[in-house]
């Protein structure tokens, strides 16, 4: 599969809205219950990610060579820097991940952080410990649904 980073656009968010759902949907069931991949995979649009891009988020997008998004990655830097990192069940383990998620560093690097701490989820600890990230203990992530699941709190030094 082919495929390229770039920085998202407007026109890309309805696109990672069903890239961040069905990334949900075919690896949360790996480390969840089907009552928590629900919850986590509640219907989103683009209002959200045209929300959170006003509000400072970056986004970048992983596609194919039909241009269709893949995946994608978001970098926010207000009192902490966060990252996320989405990929569809079938551009998973190529490489996609690792890129969009080196974007999304790079971003945080020009905005002048130094460290990275995220609220993995159980099925990505492995991908961000390969990146780099060191867990640092469980702990309960609030979903915008309103739930609640388990993850890893981890974090990176950006220095």
């Amino acid at each position: 599969m082919a495929w390229q980073i770039r920085e998202a656009k407007e026109a890309d968010y309805p696109g990672i809205a069903e890239a961040h759902v069905a990334s949900i949907k075919a690896i949360g069931p790996s480390g969840y219950s089907q009552e928590v991949v629900e919850l986590w995979a509640a219907p989103r649009d683009a209002s959200i990610y045209r929300a959170a891009s006003a509000n400072g988020e970056s986004f970048f997008v992983a596609e194919d060579d039909r241009g269709a998004v893949i995946g994608f990655s978001s970098a926010r830097y207000s009192d902490v820097a966060t990252v996320a990192v989405y990929v569809r069940g079938d551009a998973a383990r190529i490489g996609v991940g690792s890129a969009l998620l080196a974007a999304a560093e790079a971003r945080l690097r020009e905005l002048g952080a130094s460290e990275i701490v995220i609220d993995a989820s159980l099925t990505a600890v492995r991908f961000y410990e390969t990146n780099g990230y060191e867990a640092l203990g469980r702990a309960e992530h609030v979903l915008s649904s309103g739930g609640a699941m388990a993850c890893e709190r981890m974090a990176k030094s950006l220095a």
